[in-house]
């Protein structure tokens, strides 16, 4: 834990540096990015297929992109600039994901629930239905996120593919995760495949948590925990692998 929290340190001060508003940019960054997304379906009236209050859908949709797809982001890659840390015998490489992983996760996770009471706060938004439900949802979005990022990390030391094949994947998942629409909305077949994907279970249990009621959702926690399992399996199996052949700079 000590080593950890010496990364997660050492990671905010290389990252958002002593200036300005410094650390406080680990949680606005993604802020920003929900409130714009927000702001531009608000004041563009788009439909997005139900009576859900535009605000609460954006808020919940996007937020839990941003939980999962900015992890691997910052895995990939992660282990060479920090190969010189390796010299030290209590520094794995584990270390370094988890590090990042948890600083991602805080981010996402504050501006998700500062967001959540702000817009509560003034009336935007309703409190959520089944708050132990939107907790368990948050809890597997991340486990999504950081299982894939640990293994997209691990992988991405063996091969240089790995880093250029993420970033347009992430692109193609994003309007496929669930963030602007409800498997309901779609036809029975369109929603049978789109339930392949592991992050639309727990996107569609947010909403649940948060509308109750006025949502029908559709989601299979069983399947998403099943994968999720896998993805980490594998993870620490590759973690492993690379850790014997990493060489300190």
């Amino acid at each position: 834990m000590r080593v950890i929290g010496a990364l997660l340190m050492r990671e905010v001060l290389t990252r958002y540096g002593r200036h300005n508003i410094g650390f406080l940019w680990l949680f606005i960054e993604p802020m920003l990015f929900t409130l714009g997304v927000t702001a531009l379906w608000t004041f563009s009236n788009v439909h997005h297929g139900s009576n859900i209050p535009i605000v609460a859908f954006a808020v919940t949709g996007y937020s839990s992109v941003l939980l999962w797809r900015n992890m691997p982001g910052r895995t990939v890659g992660a282990v060479e600039p920090n190969l010189s840390l390796m010299y030290h015998r209590n520094v794995k490489i584990i270390d370094v994901f988890a590090a990042r992983l948890l600083l991602e996760a805080a981010g996402a996770t504050t501006s998700f629930f500062v967001l959540s009471i702000l817009w509560i706060s003034i009336g935007w938004m309703q409190p959520p239905q089944d708050i132990l439900k939107v907790l368990f949802a948050w809890f597997m979005l991340a486990w999504f996120g950081a299982s894939l990022a640990l293994l997209l990390g691990c992988l991405s030391e063996r091969s240089e593919v790995v880093d250029k094949i993420w970033h347009p994947t992430a692109y193609l998942l994003f309007p496929l995760s669930g963030a602007a629409f409800m498997v309901d909305f779609l036809p029975p077949v369109a929603q049978k495949v789109i339930l392949i994907l592991p992050m639309v279970h727990g996107v569609e249990l947010l909403r649940e948590g948060y509308f109750g009621s006025f949502v029908h959702a559709h989601y299979d926690i069983p399947y998403m925990a099943a994968v999720c399992f896998g993805l980490t399996s594998l993870a620490l199996a590759q973690e492993r692998y690379i850790s014997k052949r990493v060489t300190p700079e």
